[in-house]
């Protein structure tokens, strides 16, 4: 065995990168990925800035421009423009190329500037330089315009004052770089989206929103606030309210600013959307745990003081919060994001300052609207009632006991052998192949295999009757437990995540697709209570004297190489499917949670999905064939 000294370890082999290198040489790191949201989480971090600039009092509008190359973006604002002048520390420099080209600079550390800002990190506008290949900045101050130009994060301009201007506020044009990113055309249904969420969440910011590609404009203004915001996400999930009524609760004061609006819903689900400082956190934070305990809190203390003890039942959060569809925004001065892309807040002690502006303000409204608590009640008590009674049926058959469920399961199915649904997980693969080393590798513990023969049933334009009659897709149900259609029941899912599991490639890719299409339309409850998942094999296994690293794709692999040092003997093999993998490999690589990695399927618009689906998958073959002319751009992607 080759063992490594310390003569080959030196000053040498440390590396500094200079300037923005760290960011193009990770630029997932910094925005998440180089897939299409990442792609977009660029602008985002433009227009972010200028909703700073709203926020501190200084713009009321800003204009998005999505060019007729669809590629590249401008977004203006009013504001009081980045400041042009010498910066104290970079004497050579104006301030406005430190904060287009030096990570963590920016005037939001403090609250001198911005009281409440979306980006703290100083990184957002540097890192959107470092990954464009163009970038041009105009400024509106002191009198004049100002321009510089930049190309991959650098400076290719001085700073020059081009003419006089009456005026003020600040202009960046961006087009993203073909060489970090897979693929560089924007939707512009997505920036639509986004912008009008902005819109909504800052009650009186004006924001236009110009579509060269479609020769569109959008005017997006919402003087109502997330009142309109939540009107417009009940008609759009289709939900039908079980009161009319908005709950609402506020607070203003010098640490935090809190709104929060709900409603109950005739669904199934909890859906409460949560934001930060105008910034959208998707996985939730500790303003999203205050809200729900407050409304949890709010009910109990409803219910103590109005004597409401339902006979033979215990009423849990879940019952509570079920059918709630709502939207909790806070500000404040200085937020503790996890990662750069502001997925979630982790600030403690916003849970107690949310829950104390939302526990009152709900134990007040329903005070004053004894009807509509009653029917809220009857609802919860209902609900509670549907959860003791699948648990009295789990009690009484077995899950897993001989002779009772376990003989009803498919004869394929490799189960786990936890009985706790909570902890167990079940993955779906491709052929019994990979089904064998799956098994092989797994944690039989916790980890159920589920192997597929073939490619599922194309059910988009079918009904669920014939898709049934289809083995794979009948034993997939049998499996799951939950029924499915209008007879699903997510309180007797008998896994707590279910993770696709495919070759990564083109088959594996349309197995995925017809998996996914199924789930949508017969099962979306599982995609909402985030149950559903896709799992990351390797393609390629990078092997280095006695130590192996992996790689998801081309680029990952390319980043690994460009980390090596340049005199090792590097032996690179390609995985063509899982069958390939040992089951120490797949079990290292894709089926231990200490080490893989899993990408959740989350619906984040609705309508956009349906048509996707509809277009991929329907009997219509020449919308198919619109949207693979569309996106043949794309076809250098394809591993065929």
């Amino acid at each position: 065995m080759a063992t490594q000294t310390a003569s080959d370890y030196s000053a040498a082999d440390i590396e500094i990168l200079e300037g923005l290198e760290a960011v193009r040489r990770r630029p997932s790191m910094y925005i998440g990925g180089v897939d299409n949201r990442g792609l977009h989480h660029l602008l985002w971090e433009v227009v972010d800035n200028s909703v700073d600039e709203f926020l501190a009092g200084h713009t009321d509008t800003i204009k998005v421009i999505l060019h007729k190359d669809g590629a590249s973006l401008t977004v203006a604002d009013n504001g009081r423009g980045i400041p042009i002048d010498k910066h104290p520390k970079h004497k050579k420099k104006s301030a406005l190329e430190v904060i287009l080209t030096t990570l963590h600079a920016g005037g939001k550390f403090s609250d001198k500037n911005y009281a409440r800002s979306g980006g703290l990190h100083g990184v957002g506008s540097s890192v959107v330089n470092a990954l464009s290949e163009e970038m041009v900045a105009t400024v509106h101050r002191d009198g004049y315009e100002w321009v510089q130009r930049y190309k991959r994060g650098r400076p290719t301009t001085p700073l020059k004052k081009v003419k006089p201007f009456k005026g003020h506020g600040t202009v960046i044009f961006f087009r993203p770089d073909a060489e970090i990113f897979r693929r560089t055309s924007f939707s512009s249904e997505t920036i639509r989206q986004h912008l009008e969420d902005i819109s909504f969440i800052h009650a009186g910011l004006r924001i236009r929103f110009v579509d060269e590609t479609k020769g569109e404009t959008y005017e997006l203004f919402q003087p109502e606030g997330i009142r309109a915001y939540l009107e417009k996400l009940t008609a759009d999930e289709k939900k039908k309210p079980a009161h009319e009524t908005i709950l609402s609760a506020e607070k203003d004061d010098k640490t935090l600013k809190t709104e929060v609006v709900l409603r109950w819903t005739d669904a199934t689900d909890e859906q409460i959307r949560s934001y930060v400082n105008g910034i959208r956190t998707h996985a939730g934070g500790t303003h999203l745990n205050g809200a729900r305990a407050g409304i949890v809190k709010a009910f109990r203390n409803y219910m103590d003081v109005h004597s409401i003890k339902p006979k033979g039942v215990t009423i849990t959060a879940e019952d509570i919060r079920e059918g709630i569809l709502g939207i909790v925004s806070v500000f404040l001065g200085d937020p503790m994001f996890q990662g750069q892309t502001k997925e979630k807040l982790n600030n403690p002690e916003v849970t107690s300052q949310v829950e104390g502006v939302v526990r009152p303000a709900i134990e007040n409204w329903l005070n004053n609207n004894a009807s509509v608590a009653d029917a809220i009640m009857g609802r919860i008590i209902l609900s509670a009632r549907a959860r003791q009674a699948s648990r009295d049926a789990v009690s009484q058959v077995k899950r897993k006991t001989p002779g009772s469920r376990k003989n009803s399961l498919p004869g394929k199915l490799l189960d786990c052998r936890s009985n706790k649904p909570e902890e167990s997980e079940l993955f779906i693969v491709e052929g019994d192949s990979a089904g064998g080393t799956a098994a092989s590798g797994r944690d039989s513990r916790v980890q159920a295999i589920l192997p597929l023969r073939g490619k599922i049933l194309n059910t988009e334009s079918i009904k669920i009757g014939k898709a049934l009659s289809n083995q794979e897709i009948h034993d997939l149900v049998e499996t799951l437990g939950t029924g499915v259609g209008p007879d699903f029941d997510i309180r007797k899912l008998r896994y707590n995540r279910i993770i696709l599991l495919m070759d990564a490639d083109a088959d594996g890719y349309h197995i995925s697709t017809l998996m996914l299409a199924f789930f949508f339309r017969h099962m979306p409850e599982l995609i909402r209570q985030e149950k559903l998942f896709i799992g990351q094999p390797p393609l390629y296994r990078i092997s280095v004297g006695n130590k192996s690293m992996y790689a998801l794709d081309d680029m990952h692999k390319e980043e690994i190489l460009a980390s090596l040092p340049g005199n090792r003997k590097v032996e690179i093999s390609r995985f063509k499917g899982l069958g390939e993998m040992n089951a120490s490999q797949l079990k290292e690589t894709t089926l231990d949670p200490k080490h893989r990695v899993l990408l959740k399927v989350e619906i984040e618009n609705h309508v956009e999905a349906d048509e996707t689906f509809h277009q991929l998958l329907g009997k219509d073959a020449s919308q198919r064939y619109r949207v693979i002319m569309s996106e043949s751009a794309l076809a250098d992607d394809l591993d065929v």
